[in-house]
């Protein structure tokens, strides 16, 4: 029997009522059966909002609205979309239970619950099991006499953090009851993160071999403040991908699932790449002393530039900013910051950059500014910070009698320039766009209030090396808008006289390697020796990186394109003593 099934990978706001009901009722209509992702009533992630009065009763009216339309409606469509379920005790308006739930929406019926999220993440972003309770059975659902298994985003992931395995429980049901799927169907609100996609259609061909039918994944689009969502969504039929639909993009797709009933039935095996731990596996190459830390594909740094334009303008419209302001240094960060915020430019958006010369910056710098606003074809506005820096330092000299120079000379200059940014923000209307790197933040390599400031952090998720190897990629591809020699000068903050990086800092390719040792594996010091890296380099970087938590702390929302970015996923206590850490 021809069955169709007419994918929905929707992009809305989160709490965006109106605009899931408009979607909804534009597309349920003709045959087959419609799906929509994880939690596609409300949107994703939703933290305390589950929780609030005015959020609960407009989306229980939200609910009816639905559920009054479908009763008016006829034909053979179905729909499958994800949802909120409420319990309440007695009469009270407080929750007793919350489950996030499939719902089928039937013409002529309305709304019927049919499943429960049976694996509820509870780790980096995630604290499902806060406010849900978890279902406690499988769900297999009949369309035109066809059956289907149904799951929602993490049941997909084996764990050792689980004590079930949904796709096992699936199929010793299926196997009890001699039970014939048509395709199993994972409604997911998954996070992107750079090489996750390959470890998603991994696990998808395990699935689908494991069921011997087609494994048909739906994930949602958008970007919540630091989360991007990528869509991505595909259909998997044993090893091949037989539909795919674009990442970053709300799209639609139907397909036909007489064209790929799958042959396979041999039962995989779940390699450990494949899990959910997968997910999370760091990027150290450790077949090297010193290990290192892996390099991206073209491919892979394509995804990154993409995720990164996707969530400057979801952040950008969702805050109502059309204008961008970014200051320039003639250094790397900066420099690749401009760049990927011009590509990202759409109709009606515009970028202003900044340059604010210091009494140390050097002439090269300048140039190298004014020559890539002039690729770009962007104006560069100049505000010498020199004369105010020594206004300020004469004052506290005049005042305090105290000397006026060394670290404090520093900040005071990277604070004038966040001063100055931000009076021309006001001026504007422009969102400021952080420029400090992964690197920096973690080893406290910013001045708070200076270099720090930001509406969003666009880099804050790549390390210094990878930075490079992103505009080494947007050179490539798109024209060289970032001058050769900003690539491959020596970094330097240029607060003081022939001031560079790794006057302070290890070299950056075994400073990133040790910073993601720490962050991604949760290594000591006795782990990273072992890695072969210096003792010196690695005492340095684990002093460096506890002392830093209160800027982090203040530290602006980040982009987060990896499985561990600092931001709403890190969560460390401010004050506690790190002496543990240093000698571990």
């Amino acid at each position: 029997m021809k069955t169709m099934i007419h994918l929905h990978q929707t992009h809305h706001t989160v709490a965006d009522f109106n605009g899931i009901f408009k979607t909804l009722t534009e597309v349920l209509k003709g045959d087959g059966l419609h799906l929509f992702p994880e939690l596609y009533l409300t949107g994703y992630p939703l933290q305390d909002l589950v929780l609030q009065r005015p959020f609960i009763d407009r989306y229980l009216e939200h609910q009816e609205e639905i559920s009054e339309w479908a009763r008016k409606q006829t034909g053979s469509w179905r729909g499958l979309l994800g949802g909120l379920s409420y319990q309440f005790k007695d009469h009270e308006r407080v929750p007793q239970k919350i489950q996030n739930v499939i719902y089928e929406i039937v013409p002529g019926k309305g709304l019927i619950n049919l499943y429960a999220k049976r694996l509820l993440p509870n780790y980096d972003i995630f604290d499902e099991q806060k406010y849900f309770s978890a279902g406690r059975s499988n769900a297999f659902y009949q369309f035109k006499e066809e059956t289907f298994g149904l799951q929602i985003c993490e049941d997909m992931w084996a764990s050792s953090f689980h004590e079930i395995d949904p796709c096992e429980l699936m199929m010793k049901e299926v196997k009890e009851k001699n039970l014939k799927l048509k395709a199993v169907i994972n409604l997911s609100a998954s996070p992107f993160e750079a090489t996750k996609k390959t470890k998603r259609l991994e696990r998808a061909r395990n699935i689908s071999l494991l069921f011997g039918c087609p494994f048909i994944y739906l994930n949602r689009v958008g970007g919540e403040d630091e989360i991007l969502f990528d869509g991505s969504s595909f259909v998997m039929n044993g090893p091949e991908v037989i539909a795919e639909l674009p990442s970053f993009k709300s799209a639609s797709q139907e397909i036909s699932i007489d064209a790929v009933q799958s042959p396979y039935s041999k039962k995989p095996e779940f390699h450990p790449e494949n899990t959910w731990e997968g997910l999370f596996s760091p990027r150290i190459n450790m077949d090297v002393r010193p290990a290192v830390l892996k390099s991206w594909s073209d491919e892979e740094c394509l995804e990154v530039l993409k995720a990164l334009q996707f969530g400057l303008q979801e952040y950008a419209q969702k805050s109502g900013f059309k204008k961008f302001l970014v200051a320039l240094s003639g250094g790397m960060d900066s420099a690749l910051v401009l760049a990927i915020t011009k590509l990202s430019l759409k109709p009606g958006q515009s970028v202003e950059a900044i340059y604010m010369p210091s009494i140390h910056s050097a002439s090269l710098s300048t140039e190298l500014s004014e020559e890539m606003c002039r690729r770009l074809g962007i104006k560069l506005a100049y505000l010498p910070i020199k004369f105010l820096h020594s206004t300020v330092k004469n004052a506290f000299i005049q005042t305090f009698s105290d000397p006026f120079e060394g670290l404090i000379d520093e900040n005071v200059q990277s604070r004038l320039r966040g001063t100055l940014l931000y009076t021309r923000s006001n001026q504007t209307g422009a969102m400021v766009i952080n420029t400090s790197n992964k690197s920096e933040l973690a080893v406290g390599y910013s001045t708070q209030y200076g270099d720090s400031v930001g509406a969003l952090s666009m880099l804050g998720d790549l390390y210094k090396t990878e930075v490079y190897q992103i505009a080494n990629f947007v050179n490539k591809h798109f024209n060289s808008p970032i001058p050769e020699g900003i690539i491959t000068r020596g970094p330097s903050a240029e607060l003081r006289g022939n001031q560079l990086d790794q006057d302070s800092l290890p070299p950056y390719s075994r400073l990133d390697t040790i910073l993601e040792g720490i962050l991604s594996y949760r290594l000591g010091k006795t782990q990273l020796l072992e890695l072969g890296l210096p003792e010196n380099e690695i005492k340095k970087t684990l002093e460096l990186y506890s002392k830093s938590e209160y800027k982090r702390a203040q530290f602006c929302p980040i982009l987060k394109v990896k499985a561990k970015s600092f931001g709403f996923g890190y969560r460390m206590p401010i004050s506690k003593s790190h002496i543990y850490q240093l000698e571990s």
